[in-house]
């Protein structure tokens, strides 16, 4: 019997990003402080989400600024491979629209998009938005 290696779980299956839109989400800047990796973005509410707020007229969705954290973050690695450090890697990392984001098996996360595709060994993340 040949075992099936397991599928990515795809953000959208994760608790971490309920009545949220990644995908029409933006990446403002990265940094790593403290053996945790912060992710400032600005996040599409979905009209789900306990925070959401009707759009003004101009507006088409509901953005808010939030920060997704990866505590704990052992590793983090960018498509090309380079070997760098967390944080050197952290700040080279440009911004941008996420085109996708998944937990593989062992644990890793991936997030790409505009910037590349990320690779993240950490704890589970959290998002957190940001005050008024």
């Amino acid at each position: 019997m040949k075992i099936e290696p397991s599928r990515p779980t795809d953000w959208r299956k994760l608790l971490e990003f309920a009545a949220v839109d990644l995908d029409q989400s933006f990446i403002l800047s990265w940094h790593f402080d403290s053996e945790t990796l912060m992710i400032d973005i600005d996040v599409h509410l979905t009209s789900d989400h306990p925070f959401y707020e009707k759009p003004r007229p101009a507006e088409k969705v509901c953005i808010r600024p939030a920060i997704i954290e990866f505590p704990y973050c052992e590793k983090l690695t960018v498509d090309d491979g380079a070997s760098a450090t967390i944080a050197e890697t952290a700040k080279g990392l440009g911004h941008g629209v996420i085109e996708g984001m998944r937990r593989h098996a062992d644990g890793r996360y991936e997030i790409n998009g505009e910037f590349g595709t990320v690779f993240i060994s950490a704890d589970r993340p959290i998002l957190r938005l940001k005050g008024p």
